[in-house]
């Protein structure tokens, strides 16, 4: 019997991740408020667990008397002699219990306390295992896919984490047995059951491969200033060197593009842009509308908003398809963008200078109106009045 539940405190263990010593002493403690309702009368109850010499005994602990026993704390000395035959009046005797003998509801309440502490283990080795751990990067194995959700149940060290199908990369098909990186972007019901929360579409998760893959970056020589991200698309990402002998662009693309590679192929082909960041905003919001050139920028602070001037065959590039590289080079430096081509531009300069020169005109006009109005002398003034 012993063996068994040995065996099957093991696979408890196992399944929850959790050391057999401490499982031993959980249930330990539910067992015995079970033997206390069992028992109520009994003082003195002894609880012995040991994982190593596969020993587990319950025995209640009751004095020898010479005559008969007041409560269940007594036991008579020839009842005595007959578990211990070295038994002395005024002394100890541990009568063992058989647990069958506790009944349903004793049992029940036992099991209710194991789940209750085994739920607490659990929240706990998921709050010291994850918790440090937000905000970061890690690789996970998929184990299974559901069909109709499309949810993916991925393994890291034990614990299953899931990935839904908005928080996957579009268009991206994962399969069991495949490791992928996953960024933790949380952890919420930290006080209840606490659920890691993963997800491939966060723009950090580009941020932390760039520190995994590049040294340069994970050290600090290469600053990420920000990044803009349409899952499964397309990543603007704007850099700066602090040290002027290195290159951010060319750090975070590698020798033979092997960096820039490893990034993309982890993002299911996503395309990356890397442009280099600037304190002069003008400069910084041309550069962020790669790979389309940029003839002149216009900012307005105020309204933090600006108008980008592109040659006309640089048009469509500049917006990308569906607006996209617009979209993101707005993310990417925080000004509203709106883009005119040259042809466009000059004519609504032509058409504002020709307002001003129409206005100008007009007021001369006028005025050259009121020059030729006739003077009334003293004499017409005094008759009008």
């Amino acid at each position: 019997m012993n063996k068994g539940f040995f065996d099957a405190l093991k696979v408890l263990g196992d399944e929850n991740s959790v050391d057999i010593e401490v499982l031993a002493e959980k249930i330990k403690t539910a067992l015995m408020k079970a033997v206390k309702k069992a028992y109520p009368d009994c003082e003195n109850i002894n609880i012995n667990i040991d994982p190593d010499t596969k020993v587990f005994e319950i025995s209640i602990i009751k004095q020898v008397v010479d005559d008969e026993p007041l409560d269940d704390n007594e036991i008579f000395i020839d009842d005595a002699r007959k578990i211990d035959p070295s038994a002395e009046i005024g002394g100890n005797v541990a009568v063992k219990i058989d647990t069958a003998q506790f009944g349903r509801a004793a049992a029940q309440a036992a099991k209710q306390q194991i789940k209750t502490d085994l739920r607490e283990i659990n929240r706990e080795n998921l709050l010291n295992q994850f918790q440090s751990k937000e905000n970061e990067c890690i690789s996970a194995k998929v184990t299974q896919i559901e069909p109709s959700r499309g949810t993916a149940t991925l393994v890291y060290d034990k614990t299953e984490l899931y990935l839904f199908k908005n928080d996957q990369i579009p268009g991206e098909t994962l399969k069991e047995g495949q490791t992928v990186k996953v960024y933790i972007t949380g952890i919420v019901s930290k006080e209840k059951k606490p659920i890691v929360k993963i997800s491939r579409t966060h723009k950090d998760l580009v941020k932390r491969l760039f520190e995994l893959e590049v040294p340069e970056i994970y050290d600090g020589t290469v600053e990420i200033k920000s990044i803009s991200r349409e899952a499964g698309s397309r990543t603007k990402i704007a850099v700066c060197s602090k040290n002027p002998d290195v290159d951010a662009i060319g750090a975070c693309i590698g020798p033979k593009r092997s960096r820039i590679t490893n990034i993309v192929n982890e993002l299911n082909g996503e395309k990356i842009d890397i442009v280099v960041y600037s304190e002069n905003p003008e400069e910084f919001i041309a550069k962020s509308l790669a790979p389309s050139e940029v003839t002149k920028v216009m900012i307005d602070e105020e309204a933090k908003a600006c108008t980008v001037i592109v040659p006309d065959s640089q048009l469509s590039l500049a917006i990308g398809n569906r607006g996209q590289n617009a979209k993101l080079a707005a993310k990417l430096t925080g000004y509203k963008i709106d883009i005119k081509p040259v042809s466009e531009a000059a004519k609504a300069a032509e058409e504002a200078k020709n307002e001003e020169l129409d206005l100008a005109e007009d007021t001369a006009a006028e005025e050259e109106t009121i020059l030729d109005l006739p003077e009334l002398d003293s004499e017409q003034e005094t008759s009008e009045e």
